[in-house]
């Protein structure tokens, strides 16, 4: 891929962590378990903390990410491989994560993509606020995976292939 369309991707995944970061974060500044458990829904506190665990843990992710792709974008000559290498692993670390969570407390119906419906299916009713959430990052989060798609196979390749041909 051309410079500039590393570059492009990057200002656009530099935008998408943006927001998401801005949106994560001011619904775990705002929200606690109690008020979770004031809200419709199941009503399962232990349910409850893992969401607000896999929560935490993606913005977290999403913040180092961030910070990471500022670094890129921003140092002069542009870096395409560091951009590349970096892509990838936001691929990996958040996109992947948010639509296969570590504690697998909700998941992906990949037949709703195709129904028009949320993908995204929890195992228990969660807290609306947090339903709403989850599904207001869905679509973005979608987008974002088709856009860096690239990363996950002919990326991968081209690092194989250039490690085989240095040890060679």
């Amino acid at each position: 891929m051309s410079n500039t369309v590393v570059q492009a991707q990057m200002n656009d995944v530099k935008d998408f962590l943006a927001v998401t970061v801005t949106k994560l974060s001011e619904y775990l500044n705002e929200h606690s378990i109690g008020q979770l458990l004031e809200e419709e829904g199941s009503k399962e506190k232990e349910y409850y903390e893992k969401l607000l665990k896999e929560i935490r843990r993606l913005e977290v992710f999403c913040v180092e990410a961030l910070d990471v792709v500022n670094v890129i974008m921003y140092s002069e000559p542009f870096r395409k491989s560091a951009a590349e290498q970096t892509l990838y692993r936001i691929y990996h670390k958040c996109i992947l994560e948010f639509f296969f969570p570590k504690d697998d407390i909700w998941y992906e119906d990949s037949r709703a993509l195709y129904t028009g419906k949320n993908s995204i299916q929890f195992h228990a009713t969660p807290p609306t606020s947090l339903k709403t959430l989850i599904h207001s990052l869905e679509s973005p989060f979608q987008s974002i995976r088709e856009e860096l798609d690239y990363y996950e196979t002919d990326y991968q390749t081209k690092v194989v292939m250039n490690n085989s041909e240095n040890n060679a």
